[in-house]
């Protein structure tokens, strides 16, 4: 007679309710701002101020998540787990996460392809030109590849498989918010999204970490924002 208690503890949450409906308020508010904005939080001030913004708001979400989690005894590296003790171990998941991007890009495109998404004016509009920008937007990237990951894999995941009391529904609501808070890039774009956010998902499940996961949306968002205005000419 103790299933029941076994089955609500394999998946405990890491905060409260109220604590992940604040996140998920702020995730879809700043989507719907950047959708109005075209890709840009303060488009009338230029890019630059545009990816401080971005980074400001996602720190902002992770400082809250901090706040949560920790009164419950959680720690930041707990959500992210895995350990980088040795030199080794860096390099084992930088080769993950290489892996993972040549197997999820050819997915995604053929998804995209099958979906005929293509890349509208916002996504053009946030791509870096000259070096302040460049910088800025690598300093973005890196912002993006550990807080995008620690909000929707780290967290949200977690969350939401305690609220289903399953994997799958932790992957897939997860992506789903994923998906949703890209919304400046239009929906074909963002169903694209939500299917590499359940990529993700699955590889924070397998590794039991979001160390790869990291490294991989750094990756993606640097190269793809660095080499995307020359590829699109």
């Amino acid at each position: 007679m103790t299933t029941p208690a076994l089955s609500e503890s394999r998946h405990p949450a890491v905060a409260p309710a109220w604590h992940t409906a604040v996140v998920l308020v702020a995730l879809l508010g700043l989507s719907l701002v950047s959708a109005r904005s075209h890709g840009l939080l303060f488009a009338a001030y230029g890019r630059a101020a545009s990816y401080v913004a971005v980074m400001v708001s996602e720190w902002v979400i992770v400082a809250f998540i901090w706040y949560g989690v920790s009164r419950r005894g959680i720690r930041i590296r707990d959500l992210v787990a895995g350990r980088w003790t040795r030199v080794k171990d860096f390099l084992r998941d930088l080769g993950i996460a290489l892996g993972f991007l040549a197997i999820s890009l050819a997915i995604l495109n053929g998804v995209g392809q099958l979906l005929k998404a293509a890349p509208n004016q916002a996504i053009q509009n946030i791509f870096p030109h000259g070096p302040v920008e460049v910088t800025l937007f690598l300093m973005l990237a890196a912002t993006a590849g550990f807080c995008e990951e620690l909000i929707f894999r780290g967290y949200l995941q977690r969350q939401f498989a305690a609220l289903t009391q399953a994997t799958i529904g932790g992957i897939v609501l997860q992506a789903i918010a994923f998906g949703v808070g890209h919304g400046y890039q239009g929906w074909r774009l963002m169903v694209v999204i939500t299917v590499f956010g359940t990529l993700f998902g699955l590889l924070a499940y397998w590794r039991r970490s979001i160390r790869p996961g990291m490294l991989a949306h750094f990756i993606q968002d640097s190269v793809g924002g660095l080499l995307g205005p020359h590829m699109m000419r």
